[in-house]
């Protein structure tokens, strides 16, 4: 049995910046704006409750790759290798442990389990070194957080994995995934978490990203797209209207449950009117 981990504040609060005092009507990431599309209860759940949620073998993989990348460009080029990577893992797990104990109930202590698991976490790794020479790259930024203010007083804000920028000034916007490439007919979702970093970087440095690339690990593919204005106002407006339909869900008290591909992996199926479950009342705040 597993413990939960807590739920804290979103990470985006512990460094979003006070809004040259504007009175904001909220925040939204992408990945918030997706859960609300995805399903609203799982989104009141997150952002309203904030409930605990069980940790898993595959976001902790997504969380100990993503710190081995961004940590690796701390070394000299030249030693930007597979071997060194691999050998972040360890110790950058032990790091990530410490931080947040209840992903050491993942395994029964220190055994074969997570020797076998820090191997599969390597696979993904060597995939990369496949797609991409970290001897030839410079990010500009990692880790980068971004934030802007819409006309209607909405914040957006949320964490840029890597910006290289180019001598002439272009931006690439680059987003790691160690799961699997989707299928055609779900790009458009995937794209939209990088839309919405295309569109606070084009709203805060008024310059529109030439590329965005998504990398896949699972299965060795990268996605890329050229936005342009267009592109950019259209999810500025589809941004508002998620936001608009949260507004209303929050005024209403109705946080309709969306059964769908994804329930097989959410924490809340015993809380789900979908699975039998009763959501527990709304926070008085």
């Amino acid at each position: 049995m597993t413990a939960s981990l807590p739920a804290p504040a979103s990470p985006a609060e512990a460094v979003s910046t006070p809004v040259d005092g504007v009175d904001v009507v909220g925040a939204l990431s992408p990945s918030r704006a997706v859960d609300f599309v995805t399903c609203p209860l799982r989104y009141r759940f997150r952002t309203v409750d904030r409930l605990p949620e069980e940790p898993s073998l595959d976001a902790a993989r997504g969380t100990l790759v993503h710190k081995v990348l961004e940590d690796l460009f701390d070394d000299a080029a030249p030693d930007r290798t597979p071997a060194r990577a691999r050998g972040m893992l360890a110790p950058t797990w032990e790091a990530l442990v410490a931080a947040e104990p209840a992903l050491a109930g993942l395994f029964e202590g220190d055994g074969p389990e997570v020797t076998t698991w820090l191997a599969s976490c390597a696979t993904v790794l060597d995939r990369w070194f496949t797609l991409e020479d970290p001897r030839r790259l410079e990010p500009a930024e990692r880790e980068l957080y971004v934030e802007t203010v819409t006309a209607s007083r909405l914040l957006l804000r949320g964490f840029v994995d890597r910006l290289d920028v180019a001598r002439d000034g272009a931006l690439r916007v680059v987003d790691y995934k160690t799961g699997r490439a989707p299928g055609p007919e779900h790009e458009a979702k995937a794209l939209f978490q990088m839309k919405f970093y295309a569109l606070v970087l084009w709203r805060t440095r008024g310059v529109v990203p030439a590329v965005l690339q998504l990398v896949y690990l699972g299965n060795g593919e990268v996605l890329r797209y050229r936005p342009d204005v267009d592109d950019l106002l259209a999810t500025e407006r589809k941004v508002e209207a998620v936001w608009r339909a949260i507004v209303t869900a929050r005024e209403s008290g109705e946080w309709l449950p969306r059964r769908g591909a994804l329930c097989r992996w959410c924490s809340f199926q015993a809380l789900c009117p979908e699975f039998g479950g009763t959501p527990p009342p709304l926070p008085q705040d």
